[in-house]
């Protein structure tokens, strides 16, 4: 089973281009998109059962991402969240873990950590839903 993710980024090319660098290296599935806040917020907020992963920039045509962060500060345990931003300084990053996001990464130079942070997710994601299924 793939990871089922969603991502909230404004810029088309950089949201085509990272889906499908993700689908094709680290088994993800993307499940839908947003470019504003009040779109990723909504559809994040109301399809709680049908994702595994958020990724967020967070500069948006409309709000921030730290908006779409913080309405999901009560997701599932299993739920991770991710920013990936031109703007990756301390503060942010900081700001980032108040709100509990899980990780953050540069666009500039931490795509490769991207990815590999979403391979381990998927195969933590996958070992999860085996145990549960074998009665473990």
């Amino acid at each position: 089973m793939k990871l089922r993710t969603y991502i909230v980024e404004d810029n088309a090319t950089i949201r085509e281009n990272l889906i499908a660098t993700l689908e094709e290296l680290a088994e993800i599935e993307s499940v839908g998109i947003a470019e504003t806040e009040s779109d990723g917020t909504d559809w994040l907020t109301r399809n709680a059962e049908q994702w595994d992963l958020a990724i967020l920039d967070l500069f948006l045509r409309q709000g921030s991402g730290l908006g779409v962060l913080a309405a999901c500060g009560k997701r599932l345990p299993h739920q991770k969240i991710v920013v990936l931003s031109n703007y990756a300084t301390p503060d942010v990053r900081t700001r980032c873990a108040q709100l509990g996001v899980d990780a953050v990464f540069d666009k500039s130079n931490e795509i490769d950590a991207l990815v590999d942070y979403c391979i381990q997710v998927s195969a933590d994601h996958k070992s999860a839903l085996l145990n549960r299924s074998n009665g473990s």
